[in-house]
């Protein structure tokens, strides 16, 4: 049976949690017990446990006096995040493309070809924007069922917060997602047909591109105080 102390860090750490990934606490800002305590209306030892459990997914990180604060993100970690992302999504694809089900990812095709598109005939709308990463999502998932592989899965799994927050932080544009869908419609075409050479050559060039995506949207003020490095997935197989 929960306890009231375990229920209100549960809703402590889903709220904080929350507004890291959405932005509304950013990197670097602050997370005094106290202060967190009488802004989320519970006492000091929920906020406690949520605090552990955001230091564990590494959301926050100790900072001297000032106690616990939002991790940084600087753009030397985005890029380690994105290497190893590379190495496991590519997998993945290939996987995928030897175990999925090949209706199951022509009709993935399919629908980002509609939304490319849509994308390049139009405007799109916040909630349009939220309904096509929704189907990304749906995607991705479909991608690590098909590896039958828990390990995997669970390895990407523990990748997708920092994605997330990646992807947040960095924005959308609308060129940007005209080329994304055309990117995944490519991957959800190589695997329906079961090339695993294309999956993974497709999957590294999405990558490739949505990190450079992220060095370009980078604030100014930020990048004058990150570290310079080149794209994690400049060099990609041929596909055959």
């Amino acid at each position: 049976m929960l306890t009231t102390s375990s229920t209100a860090a549960g809703r402590a750490y889903t709220q904080l949690r929350s507004e890291i990934l959405d932005g509304d606490l950013p990197p670097g800002a602050p997370l005094l017990e106290v202060e967190q305590s009488a802004r989320l209306g519970v006492s000091r030892t929920p906020v406690r446990e949520a605090l552990r459990r955001l230091a564990a997914e590494s959301l926050v990180e100790p900072s001297g006096k000032r106690g616990l604060v939002v991790t940084q993100v600087a753009e030397h970690d985005v890029r380690s995040l994105f290497e190893l992302r590379a190495c496991l999504e590519a997998q993945a694809a290939q996987l995928a493309a030897v175990r999925g089900k090949p209706a199951l990812f022509a009709a993935f095709e399919f629908q980002f070809t509609q939304w490319h598109g849509h994308l390049r005939g139009s405007t799109v709308s916040d909630e349009q924007v939220s309904d096509y990463y929704a189907l990304i999502s749906r995607f991705d998932e479909a991608i690590y069922k098909a590896t039958e592989n828990s390990f995997l899965v669970d390895a990407v799994e523990n990748l997708r917060t920092h994605i997330t927050r990646v992807r947040r932080m960095a924005g959308h544009s609308q060129a940007r997602l005209e080329a994304s869908a055309s990117e995944h419609a490519l991957i959800a075409r190589a695997i329906s047909r079961g090339d695993a050479a294309l999956a993974l050559h497709a999957t590294h060039v999405h990558l490739h591109n949505s990190f450079e995506h992220f060095r370009q949207s980078w604030r100014p003020d930020d990048r004058d105080a990150i570290e310079e490095h080149n794209s994690p997935t400049t060099t990609t197989e041929t596909p055959r």
